[in-house]
C-alpha cells in the first residue's frame, strides 16, 4: 500500500498512484502533513493588529474572515529601502515544522505552507488601487519589491527543503468570476518570472510546487505551468467549465478540488455533488494520475451543508479507490 507521500508524489508527476489522494475531513481523512514557519525570533510587533511584513489590520470580531489590511506600510514607494521585511531564513522559525516532520510516522505528504504570495502581499504592503497600477505606473519600483518577495520565498522553500517537506503551498486569487484580474501580458511581464525562479529553485531541492489560485484563471494557467506550477488547487471549476479545463490542461497539471464550492455544493442535490465529485475524478484523473481531492475547510463561511460535505467525501473515496484511472 502507498504512502500518503508516494500517493501524492505520483498524482502530481503523472506516475500512477493506487488510488485518488485526499484531503478531507474526519473520518475519511488526509495523505497531508500541512506544516509552516513559526515567528520570527526576537521580533516582537507593536501591537496586536500588525504583521511581519508591517501590515495593519483591521480583524473580524466574529473570526468568520481573515480581516482586511487598512495600514499599508509601503504605499509610498520610497520607504522601501528603509523598511523591515521579515526574515525566514533563521532556522528557528522552523523548529515546530521539523518536529511535526519528524512524527510523520505515517508517510504523510508533507506540505509547506511558504510566503510566496505575489498579488496579495503587494495589495497588503501597497493598497489595492496601487498594487493594480503599478504593471503600468511604477514597473521598476514593482519589479524591485517582486524580487523582494521572491527571494524570501526562496529563503522559506530551502529551509523547509532542509527539513524534510516534500512540496510547498502558496495562494494568489488570480481570477473574477468570468475573466483573470490582470492581462496575460501583464502577468507574463511582471509575475511569472517571479513564480519561475521561486518554483525553480524549489524543483532543484526535489519539491513539488502547489500554488491555490481561485477564479477564472484560464488565460493565466499556461503561464504559471510554464513557471512551474505542478499542482493547481482550485475551490471553483463550473466558472470556467470542468470539461474545458480537462481538455486544455489535463495531463500538464495536476487539479487539487473540492466539488465547485459556489455552485454544486451550494445549489446542487446530494446526488448532483457525488455526480460532479466522479465527473472530477474522470476528467482530471484519467492521466496516470492528475488529480487530488480536497474539501473546504470553511464550510460555514460558504453554506456547506453536513449532508452534502459527506456525500462529497463518500464519492472521493469509493469512487477514487475504484474508478480513478478512466480517461477522458
Amino acid at each position: 500500500m502507498m504512502s500518503g507521500r508516494e500517493l501524492v508524489q505520483r498524482a502530481a508527476t503523472f506516475n500512477g498512484p493506487e488510488r485518488i489522494p485526499r484531503n478531507l475531513p474526519e473520518p475519511w481523512g488526509t495523505d497531508f502533513l500541512l506544516v509552516g514557519a513559526g515567528p520570527e525570533p526576537g521580533w516582537t510587533p507593536p501591537d496586536a493588529n500588525t504583521d511581519e511584513w508591517g501590515c495593519g489590520w483591521e480583524r473580524d470580531p466574529e473570526g468568520r474572515t481573515m480581516g482586511q489590511v487598512k495600514v499599508h506600510p509601503l504605499r509610498d514607494y520610497g520607504a522601501m529601502a528603509r523598511h523591515r521585511f521579515p526574515d525566514y531564513r533563521a532556522r528557528e522559525r522552523y523548529d515546530g515544522a521539523a518536529q511535526a516532520i519528524a512524527a510523520n510516522a505515517d508517510g504523510k505528504f508533507v506540505l509547506a505552507h511558504a510566503p510566496l504570495s505575489l498579488i496579495h502581499r503587494l495589495e497588503y504592503m501597497r493598497g489595492h488601487v496601487e498594487a493594480w497600477t503599478d504593471p503600468y505606473e511604477r514597473p521598476a519600483e514593482l519589479g524591485e519589491l517582486l524580487d523582494r518577495f521572491a527571494d524570501i520565498a526562496i529563503d522559506a522553500v530551502e529551509r523547509f527543503a532542509e527539513i524534510g517537506a516534500d512540496g510547498f503551498i502558496s495562494a494568489d486569487d488570480w481570477g473574477l468570476q468570468d475573466r483573470p484580474m490582470i492581462s496575460p501580458a501583464a502577468f507574463r511581464k511582471h509575475f511569472q518570472p517571479r513564480y519561475a525562479r521561486v518554483y525553480g529553485r524549489a524543483r532543484e531541492l526535489g519539491m513539488v510546487c502547489f500554488l491555490h489560485s481561485c477564479g477564472h484563471i484560464v488565460d493565466l494557467l499556461d503561464d504559471l505551468i510554464d513557471a512551474g506550477v505542478q499542482v493547481i488547487q482550485m475551490d471553483q471549476q463550473e466558472n470556467m467549465g470542468v470539461d474545458l479545463l480537462a481538455r486544455r490542461f489535463g495531463g500538464r497539471v495536476c487539479f487539487w478540488c473540492p466539488v465547485d464550492i459556489q455552485q454544486t455544493m451550494v445549489r446542487g442535490t446530494v446526488e448532483d455533488v457525488r455526480r460532479y465529485a466522479r465527473l472530477l475524478i474522470d476528467r482530471f484523473g484519467g492521466y496516470n494520475g492528475g488529480f487530488i481531492a480536497q474539501w473546504y475547510a470553511s464550510p460555514q463561511a460558504v453554506q456547506h451543508d453536513p449532508e452534502k460535505i459527506a456525500a462529497m467525501s463518500e464519492e472521493f473515496v469509493r469512487y477514487g479507490e475504484t474508478r480513478w484511472r478512466i480517461a477522458t
